[in-house]
C-alpha cells in the first residue's frame, strides 16, 4: 500500500525529533566528565563545529535548572531531552508500524497516533514559554525538538482525517484496550531509558569536599557582603563577580534549588576587570570594578545593586568596553544616592581590601566559588551537579 502523504509528513517529523533529541542528550552526557565541552548549537547538528559560546541559548538552555529532573537524585539529573528521545522514538514505532501493517486506513489506529502528538506538542509549548519567559534565550536544538513535534501532528492529524475519509461506513471509535496497550507501550519507552539512565550514572560522593578550602577566612578588613541575612543558615562565602554571566546563572541555580535557604551567605567581590584586579590581564567583564564598588558603597542594599547588575549585565560590559565611565553613569542612574561614594578613594581601598582576601585564600581566579563552612564546592559542581553535590556537602558540614 503507498503511504499517505500525512503519514510521510508524520515519520520524516518523528525522526526529525528523535535526532535532536538524540544530539541534545549527548550535548548533556558528555558534561558526565564533569568538565566543560562545546555544544552543537545547530538546526543541523554534526555539520557545524560545536560552540563553546558560553552565552549562546544552547549553553544556556543546558545548564538552567529545566534541562534535566531529579537533580537531588543523581549527578546533573536526567536529561529531559533523554525522555523527549523515548517519546519521538515511540512515535517512529507507532508510525513504522501502520505503515508496515496496512492500518493507515484504520481511524482507530491514526487518531491514536494523532492524540499521541499531544505529548511532544504540550512539552514544546512549555519548554517553549520557559525559554521565552525564564531564560530570555532560544536554543536551535530546541527550536528544532518544537518544530518536529508540531509538524509531528500536522501529520497524524492529516493521516487521522484522510483515514476518516476513506472509512465513512465505520464512524471511527476509540479503542479503550488498544489505547491502554498503546500508552503502556509509550510508558515503557520513555520510563526504561530514564530508569536505565539512573541506575548508570556515575557516583560523584568522592569528591564532595575535596577541592580545597579557605585558609584565611577572617574578615578583619570587613570586606564580607552579607547577601541574604540568615543567620541560621550554615555560613557560606560566596566569591562573585557582578557582571560574570556564569554567577548569574549559579545565583538563579541556587535560588531555584532551594539550597542557598539553609545557608548564611556573605560574598567577596572579585570582579574579574584590570581597572581594579591586578590578578587579571584585561578586562574580562568590563565595568566590574565599577559594579562592585556600588555593591560595597550600597550597604544592606547590595542585594538590589547586585539584581540590578544581573539583569543589565550584557548593556553595561557593551558599554564600559568602549567607555570607561559607562557603568558608573548606568550605576548612579539606577541609585542615585551612591553618587558620591562610587569611584571615591574610601571604595576603591575596600574593593582592594577585597581583592587582597581573595589572594590570602588562595583562591583561583575565578567566578563564581563557593565555600561552605570553609570548605569549597568545586567548580565542576557549580552549574549540572550543583542540587546534588552541594546538598552533600551541607549534610557533611552541618
Amino acid at each position: 500500500m503507498r503511504p499517505r502523504p500525512g503519514l510521510v509528513l508524520f515519520l520524516l517529523a518523528a525522526v526529525a525529533g528523535l535526532f535532536f533529541t538524540g544530539w541534545s542528550t549527548l550535548d548533556f552526557v558528555q558534561h558526565l566528565d564533569r568538565q566543560t565541552h562545546a555544544l552543537h548549537c545547530s538546526f543541523i547538528p554534526g555539520l557545524s563545529a560545536p560552540s563553546a559560546d558560553t552565552e549562546s541559548g544552547c549553553h544556556v538552555a543546558l545548564m538552567s535548572p529545566y534541562s534535566s529532573w531529579f537533580r537531588g537524585l543523581v549527578w546533573g539529573g536526567v536529561p529531559a531531552a533523554l525522555a523527549g528521545m523515548g517519546v519521538f522514538g515511540f512515535l517512529v514505532f507507532r508510525g513504522a508500524s501502520i505503515a508496515l501493517t496496512g492500518k493507515q486506513d484504520d481511524p482507530r489506529a491514526t487518531l491514536f497516533l494523532f492524540g499521541a502528538t499531544a505529548v511532544p506538542v504540550a512539552t514544546s509549548i512549555v519548554y517553549g514559554g520557559i525559554a521565552i519567559v525564564a531564560l530570555d534565550a532560544l536554543c536551535k536544538l530546541c527550536l528544532g525538538i518544537y518544530a518536529s513535534s508540531a509538524l509531528a501532528a500536522v501529520g497524524a492529524g492529516w493521516l487521522w482525517w484522510s483515514s476518516r475519509s476513506a472509512a465513512l461506513a465505520d464512524a471511527p471509535r476509540v479503542d479503550g484496550l488498544g489505547w491502554a496497550l498503546g500508552v503502556g507501550e509509550g510508558v515503557a519507552f520513555v520510563a526504561v531509558p530514564l530508569a536505565v539512565y539512573i541506575g548508570i550514572s556515575p557516583d560523584f560522593s568522592g569528591y564532595v569536599g575535596t577541592c580545597g578550602e579557605l585558609v584565611a577566612p577572617e574578615d578583619r578588613g570587613g570586606v564580607l557582603i552579607d547577601l541574604d541575612g540568615n543567620q541560621a543558615g550554615i555560613p557560606a562565602v560566596e566569591l562573585l563577580d557582578p557582571l560574570c554571566p556564569s554567577c548569574k546563572g549559579f545565583e538563579d541555580r541556587l535560588t531555584r534549588s532551594g539550597l542557598g535557604a539553609q545557608l548564611d551567605r556573605k560574598v567577596a567581590l572579585f570582579p574579574l576587570d584590570n581597572a581594579c584586579n591586578w590578578n587579571v590581564s584585561y578586562a574580562v567583564h568590563p565595568g566590574a570594578c565599577t559594579i562592585s564598588e556600588a555593591m560595597l558603597c550600597a550597604g544592606e542594599r547590595a542585594d538590589d545593586v547586585l539584581a540590578w547588575a544581573f539583569v543589565n549585565q550584557v548593556d553595561v560590559r557593551t558599554r564600559a568596553k568602549d567607555d570607561p565611565k559607562a557603568a558608573e553613569s548606568m550605576v548612579l542612574a539606577a541609585f542615585p544616592d551612591l553618587k558620591g561614594c562610587v569611584g571615591s578613594e574610601k571604595a576603591r581601598q575596600r574593593l582592594n581590601r577585597s581583592l587582597k582576601w581573595a589572594v590570602a585564600n588562595q583562591v583561583q581566579v575565578l567566578t563564581p566559588q563557593l565555600f561552605v563552612k570553609g570548605r569549597k564546592l568545586c567548580d565542576e559542581d557549580v552549574d549540572l551537579g550543583l542540587d546534588w553535590s552541594l546538598a552533600r556537602l551541607i549534610e557533611e558540614v552541618r
